[in-house]
């Protein structure tokens, strides 16, 4: 019998000649991330184990983006525990203001996230990662604090399910619509404590931006993780880091619990409406959605690629008289490329604020935040009710080109009705 993609990184990481969904095993971990919300928590729990160092000072992350730059004292609180913990550990990457990301850009930016590696992070879109091959998964920060003392933690074997899409994609339509497209038709729970795999001649034409967006929201459906089988692309990203990757592959005879298969061709840009991911329409069916902020950046869509398509779309023009324009490149690297290309001229002169990478508004942060009432179009992975701010305030979901043109507008709109 074959295995999947994420049946062999895990079997590999524990030591395992076979392996099959529901067993629990004992795996070691390549990397530990955690950010300036989740890993105070890690770090207390790891202090009172009574141990005093952790197992591999290379191998711990700690990426205060959540609330940073910190928005208050209790902000400020959290970021400095990083920092001494960081600096009392002599962990490598700790990233402080201004050299720092949006952890789930930077960290495969950075090279510190590879195929083939086995990944766990104290944050739900650590599933990020398996755009590359990789083996990400989400986890709370007790279960963190144990991966700190000896580089290990359990994990129950999910089932795969199989995800297959083919056809020609429409131009505005790219990995953020297929993965709103997928949750509309699984629903929340659709994938729940199961792998998500990604496939089909679809898949293989995108690019790794477009990956990383839709194995991002892979735990919107309720997967513990979203992988996509390395290819030219992914070897390519990850020419010239300085840790070797593995290449994975599932078997042809790998056992999947479904597959799905769709043909997206005629596909439109998609918006997930308030208050789930998966109310999902097309952008042509929302008629007169006004909106008092648009919101292009985030885990999901911060990129480099992101940003280009929002620019395209947003030079020479105006965002609508009362609406909040906000852009958030997800690095500092796509921060100074965004200066370096004009981008960031384009949107402040649309009227837009281009802000340091931070998560900001996405949940319900800072800089950004929505009263009761407002609506928000949104590049972001979450809709929930109160995620943006105001449990009263209302979040539509939507690729760049959307949030862009619907700032022009001052209410969600089709990139294509923009001239």
């Amino acid at each position: 019998m074959g295995y999947t993609l994420a049946e062999k990184i895990l079997m590999q990481h524990a030591g395992l000649s076979k392996i099959k969904p529901g067993e629990f095993i004992e795996a070691k971990v390549d990397v530990a991330l955690a950010n300036d919300i989740t890993a105070p928590l890690a770090i207390a729990e790891f202090k009172k184990s009574g141990f005093r160092q952790v197992y591999n000072k290379n191998k711990i992350v700690l990426v205060p983006d959540h609330f940073a730059p910190a928005k208050d004292l209790k902000s400020a609180n959290q970021c400095k525990i990083l920092a001494e913990f960081a600096k009392e550990q002599k962990i490598k990457n700790y990233f402080e203001v201004g050299q720092m990301g949006i952890e789930h850009a930077l960290l495969p930016e950075a090279g510190i996230v590879l195929p083939g590696d086995l990944i766990v992070g104290a944050d739900s879109h650590t599933c990020t990662y398996g755009a590359l091959g990789a083996y990400a998964t989400g986890m709370g920060s007790t279960d963190l604090a144990r991966a700190y003392i000896d580089g290990k933690c359990w994990l129950k074997v999910p089932p795969t399910v199989k995800f297959i899409f083919k056809g020609k994609l429409n131009k505005w339509v790219g990995g953020k619509d297929l993965i709103l497209y997928t949750i509309g038709q699984i629903g929340v729970d659709g994938a729940l404590y199961k792998v998500m795999e990604f496939s089909g001649p679809v898949i293989k034409g995108l690019s790794m931006d477009d990956r990383f967006s839709i194995c991002n929201m892979a735990i919107e459906a309720g997967a513990r993780a979203g992988l996509i089988e390395p290819d030219e692309k992914t070897k390519k990203y990850v020419a010239g880091f300085k840790r070797q990757p593995k290449f994975y592959y599932s078997d042809p005879d790998a056992q999947y619990e479904k597959i799905y298969e769709w043909d997206v061709t005629g596909l439109e840009p998609l918006v997930a409406c308030p208050h789930l991911p998966s109310n999902v329409k097309p952008v042509s069916a929302l008629k007169d959605i006004k909106i008092n902020q648009a919101v292009i950046g985030s885990c999901t869509n911060g990129r480099i690629s992101d940003l280009r398509i929002a620019a395209s779309i947003l030079k020479g023009k105006k965002a609508a008289k009362g609406v909040k324009l906000i852009i958030f490149p997800a690095t500092q690297k796509i921060y100074l490329q965004a200066v370096k290309e004009g981008l960031a001229e384009i949107f402040v002169k649309a009227g837009g604020v281009f802000s340091t990478p931070t998560c900001g508004p996405c949940l319900g942060g800072h800089m950004g935040i929505l009263t009761d009432g407002e609506v928000a179009v949104a590049t972001t992975n979450r809709n929930f009710i109160g995620r943006m701010g105001s449990p009263k305030s209302f979040v539509y979901l939507s690729n760049p080109a959307v949030a862009a043109a619907s700032a022009i507008t001052g209410k969600i709109t089709h990139p294509a009705r923009i001239k």
